[in-house]
């Protein structure tokens, strides 16, 4: 018998060895999808036949074939927001509810190839356009630490899985911290790349003017690690390029970086903040500086600076979806639709502009320093159906909430969201790690830094 919460890295050894074979872990994890995914919410399709026919492919492999892949034998699953050719790919949107992409996404080839199990696709809020899974087509993704709780989002339902153990790792992506907010939400690590570090081919050359991406979902660094790898890289034609790492990102996870000068975001300036999650950010920078890296205060706002700019840029980005008919549309995104129909050209460039002369002031601010960090939220995962609150004021609320997060997706640089203990009433908080622009390989041996210093990866939800 498995263990539902082994590691990506385990799993991948026992496969080699055979020791387990690949059709034991597809079976293994659809029977426990079929057994939790009720009450979750997690998955929008599940593909079993995929799985097997997968745990078939690699089961005719021979050993020095197996041993190339980076993935062989991990299940794994895709957010229904990425092109699948032969699987529909709803968008959480009742307007695609059977829909099907002309061609797979080039990172569905990547993560097929890299020899991984697909179990299916994951439950998103209608175009990814909450930072909660709720509303649309999909249902709502719950948190395995509290069942009446948000799994966050965009990607809840991607975090929703791995926290409850239907699988070890997930494909995720990132607008605003569509990533790093389910995984901080869930107790997960999740990294947003740099911007240019994985292809959108072939479906588009970048999203909401460059601020989407995509990225892993897992319990620990090394996992997340491990799928960045099968993920990354561009395609000829691309707009934007990351520079190549020197060497696999998941063998940053074992650099024990020494004496980092760190920058602490100003959270005065952001508004409220939760005071668990304030006392878990002081207790974080303990651990820190007992590594020996030095921590300073910084008064930069980012948030400030650059909301105004993120608001018209995904406004007018919604406002250009094919949307067939807007009466079936989520009353949250049919509101973002409607208001940015009435974004000018003119006032979208002027955005685009903005966004980018500030990101690279806060860039330039922040290079003397090796990281950023930051809580990855304002509070903990919110009840399901109260974000927002108001529909007056439900754009003022959702950007409170992740006032940390959404900001880098403006300049670019890459984030991993890492976990840091829990609240009383018994929810994860996070700790967020920003780098420099590329510099996924230095935010990937801190965080493995400190998970090393305050482990997490044997706490599972109650589910």
């Amino acid at each position: 018998m498995l263990n539902p919460f082994i590691e990506a890295w385990d799993l991948r050894e026992l496969v080699l060895k055979k020791e387990v074979k690949p059709r034991e872990v597809a079976e293994f994890f659809l029977a426990r999808v079929e057994k939790l995914n009720p009450k979750l919410g997690a998955f929008m399709t599940v593909t079993a036949e995929r799985a097997l026919a997968d745990a078939a492919r690699l089961e005719k492999m021979n050993p020095s074939e197996a041993a190339k892949l980076p993935l062989f034998g991990v299940a794994y699953s895709l957010k229904d927001l990425l092109w699948t050719k032969d699987i529909r790919t709803t968008f959480g949107s009742k307007n695609y509810e059977n829909w099907y992409a002309p061609a797979d996404a080039e990172l569905a080839v990547r993560l097929a190839n890299s020899g991984g199990i697909l179990l299916g696709k994951t439950t998103t809020p209608e175009f990814g356009l909450r930072p909660t899974t709720e509303g649309g087509l999909c249902p709502p993704a719950r948190n395995p630490w509290n069942l009446e709780h948000t799994a966050g989002g965009s990607s809840g339902g991607s975090a929703s899985a791995v926290a409850a153990g239907l699988h070890p790792i997930a494909q995720g992506s990132d607008g605003g911290g569509s990533v790093r907010i389910p995984a901080a939400c869930c107790g997960l690590v999740g990294i947003k790349p740099s911007r240019g570090r994985i292809t959108r081919s072939p479906s588009e050359g970048e999203a909401w003017a460059g601020l989407s991406t995509t990225g892993p979902i897992a319990r620990t660094v090394r996992d997340a690690a491990l799928m960045l790898d099968a993920m990354a890289g561009m395609m000829p034609g691309d707009p934007y390029a990351a520079r190549p790492p020197a060497r696999p990102f998941v063998e940053e996870v074992m650099a024990h970086p020494k004496k980092l000068r760190l920058a602490l975001i100003n959270h005065s300036a952001l508004g409220p903040v939760d005071a668990e999650t304030l006392a878990a950010l002081e207790a974080a920078c303990g651990v820190l500086r007992e590594m020996g890296h030095s921590i300073e205060p910084m008064t930069l706002d980012p948030g400030a600076m650059l909301g105004k700019f993120a608001r018209v840029i995904v406004g007018a980005s919604v406002s250009a979806l094919n949307i067939p008919n807007p009466e079936l549309l989520d009353p949250v995104v049919r509101g973002s639709y409607e208001w940015g129909g009435k974004i000018s050209a003119a006032d979208y460039i002027r955005a685009v502009t903005g966004m980018h002369n500030t990101s690279r002031e806060i860039i330039h601010a922040l290079m003397p320093y090796d990281a950023l960090i930051a809580p990855t939220l304002t509070r903990p995962a919110v009840r399901l159906g109260t974000l927002a609150s108001n529909p007056a004021t439900g754009g003022d609320e959702i950007y409170a909430w992740i006032a940390f997060t959404f900001p880098f997706n403006s300049t670019g640089q890459p984030a991993i969201s890492v976990p840091n203990g829990f609240s009383k009433a018994g929810l994860p908080l996070a700790l967020q790690i920003v780098g420099r622009p590329g510099d996924e390989a230095g935010i990937i041996a801190l965080a493995a830094e400190f998970e090393r210093a305050r482990p997490w990866k044997d706490k599972h939800p109650p589910i």
